[in-house]
């Protein structure tokens, strides 16, 4: 229904068209459709001639207004006949126009000529347009193992408000498979080219609806919104990183997925789907990753020259119709390559959008994030933008860093341009972020001298002040007490020694000798240890642990009495001639108590010392 009414519109148009516009004449028209990706691009080539007396500046384009939402890109140029030295291209100016007395439901747009052109006088130029979303996948919703069939719809006359004396159309297919095309005078088909035409003397506003309907496995690899961000390091790098929203959007992908069924035969079960994507990065690219929120995808390959460095990713799975995936990718550039001055200005020149093969992008937002300090910013693009200015806030930045921010929907591989941007940028200002990494690093170690070194105390008078001096005198004490037990505890084992050497030798003398030193060792312990505890005693911080000090002295000393009489109880039985096994069991009571209070005074000992 949709299409009848167009079809009908246009018939309208043409009895409607004024006829201000028939001054020019578009003698030869040579239109090529190139159905080869899932991006439609229609080259034409039109020689237009001057039949009035008025000086004619500028050619109307007409297209319909499907169509024209469709469109992406748009550029005139004129047109070098084959066999001719190419010379650079310069674009003519375009821009949208609006006629009188022409029907709003028709775009279109002016080029301008680059001279006037006389009555009689001819201009041949080239037109490039390219549109995305214009392919239809018929059916809709297709398996893993069916063909995608895409529908486009045309006209095989040219659209103009001019009369067209003779044109003709050739449609060019990605193979020759072809589920179905309108057939009309003059068409010929040729592998995977349908030709019509050529056709003459048609009016303005002829309309003939085609439509074809073919196979394309081609990616269909649509970014819902790729986000670059630029930044510019004035010490030699230049930053990209891209954040991609993928979605396949060929034919929805129904039923189940096996990736069995795939892995055994891709081209069969899987021939909708794509597996990689091609980037043509800058050749001197460098540090370059590929990941998602996962983290690196390690199914990617690299490849470089002097001319360019191919990037080859792979998603984590298959892309088939309507499933979607998100990712990144980053690489380095040299400054030198893409920054240079003019006019006491510096300028970034790079290519404005994304360098993946045929991709189309709904949503373009690219960032170009400038050194802290730049001002006086402005931007040169070679297509009309959305453009703004943020703030990004890094790594020792003190105001932030100044970011361009431009927007572009609906962009394709043409828009892939140079663009410039333009600021101002002291030589000073690089030395910001050195000086202000040196003076924190010198603070630091200022900081912590002067810590180090400072008494940071309230007052040596406070009382807490006081209660932790006079805790740590106590534990000074204690400590020195702990030594003298232990001393005691090491001369108590020499005895037991001196014990185990009079078994083994009979030598009582010996034995006697080291229990005469051990007495005069003990007493001097004994004489350090009275003024250790009169201290504790007087120290209010030590009233805590002062009761377990004296029970470890009082111990220490029952402890000793012990040993000396098991001492001498064992030196008696040798000197008396008693047999070993009769001194054994009259010590063996006293060992007994030996041992139960040597490990009481081992426990106390512990126990004062985790305080």
């Amino acid at each position: 229904m949709e299409g009848s009414r167009f079809y009908f519109f246009v018939f309208a148009i043409a009895i409607l068209a004024s006829p201000a516009l028939s001054d020019l004449v578009l003698s030869k028209v040579d239109r090529r459709i190139y159905l080869t990706s899932h991006i439609v691009r229609i080259s034409s080539t039109l020689k237009v001639e001057n039949a009035g007396p008025e000086t004619a500046s500028e050619v109307l384009l007409a297209f319909p207004e499907q169509q024209a939402k469709n469109m992406a890109y748009l550029m005139a140029t004129p047109h070098e006949g084959k066999g001719k030295v190419k010379k650079p291209v310069v674009a003519l100016p375009v821009e949208v126009a609006n006629p009188k007395d022409m029907p709003p439901a028709l775009t279109f747009y002016s080029v301008s000529l680059p001279k006037g052109l006389a009555e009689g006088d001819s201009f041949t130029f080239d037109v490039l347009a390219v549109f995305t979303h214009a392919l239809r996948p018929i059916p809709e919703q297709i398996t893993q193992a069916d063909i995608q069939l895409v529908l486009y719809q045309d006209s095989a006359y040219y659209l103009s408000p001019y009369a067209v004396k003779a044109q003709s159309l050739t449609v060019k297919l990605p193979d020759s498979r072809i589920e179905s095309y309108t057939k009309l005078e003059n068409t010929k088909i040729h592998g995977s080219e349908i030709k019509y035409g050529p056709y003459e003397n048609l009016p303005a506003f002829s309309y003939s609806p085609i439509a074809v309907h073919f196979e394309s496995n081609q990616p269909f690899a649509v970014a819902q919104e790729l986000v670059r961000e630029i930044e510019i390091s004035h010490w030699g790098n230049v930053q990209v990183t891209e954040h991609y929203k993928l979605i396949h959007g060929g034919a929805q992908s129904k039923g189940e997925f096996s990736r069995l069924d795939f892995q055994a035969r891709p081209n069969v079960r899987g021939a909708s789907a794509f597996r990689y994507l091609v980037a043509n990065l800058p050749p001197r690219a460098h540090s370059i990753y590929y990941r998602d929120e996962i983290g690196n995808i390690s199914t990617s390959h690299l490849r470089g020259d002097s001319k360019k460095t191919e990037l080859l990713i792979e998603p984590r799975y298959p892309m088939f119709g309507g499933w979607r995936t998100a990712f990144t990718i980053g690489y380095g550039l040299p400054l030198q390559d893409f920054l240079y001055e003019s006019e006491g200005k510096r300028f970034l020149n790079i290519t404005y959008s994304s360098p993946m093969v045929e991709l189309v992008i709904d949503t373009l937002i690219v960032k170009v994030v400038l050194p802290e300090g730049s001002s006086d910013i402005s931007v040169a693009a070679p297509f009309p933008v959305e453009q703004w200015q943020e703030t990004k806030i890094s790594h020792l930045d003190i105001d932030g860093r100044p970011v361009v921010v431009l927007k572009k929907t609906n962009v394709v591989p043409e828009h892939n341009q140079y663009f410039q941007v333009y600021y101002r940028f002291s030589k000073l200002s690089m030395l910001r972020e050195p000086l202000m990494l040196i003076s924190g690093i010198f603070f630091f170690f200022v900081a912590c001298i002067v810590y180090m070194r400072a008494d940071i105390s309230i007052s040596k008078s406070s009382a807490s002040y006081l209660a932790k001096q006079q805790w740590e005198e106590a534990q000074a004490v204690i400590q020195q007490v702990q030594n003298i037990i232990s001393r005691c505890l090491a001369t108590h084992d020499k005895l037991e020694a001196s014990l185990r050497d009079l078994y083994r030798t009979g030598d009582i003398q010996a034995c006697k000798a080291a229990r005469k030193a051990a007495d005069g060792l003990l007493k001097e312990l004994s004489k350090e240890l009275k003024p250790l505890l009169t201290t504790l005693q007087s120290s209010p911080s030590a009233a805590q642990v002062l009761p377990k000090v004296e029970e470890l002295v009082t111990k220490e000393r029952e402890l000793q009495e012990k040993v000396m009489v098991k001492h001498s109880t064992v030196v008696d039985g040798y000197e008396k001639k008693s047999g070993a096994r009769d001194i054994e069991n009259r010590v063996a009571l006293q060992q007994q108590k030996l041992t139960a209070l040597r490990q009481e005074v081992e426990d106390l000992l512990e126990f004062i010392d985790e305080i």
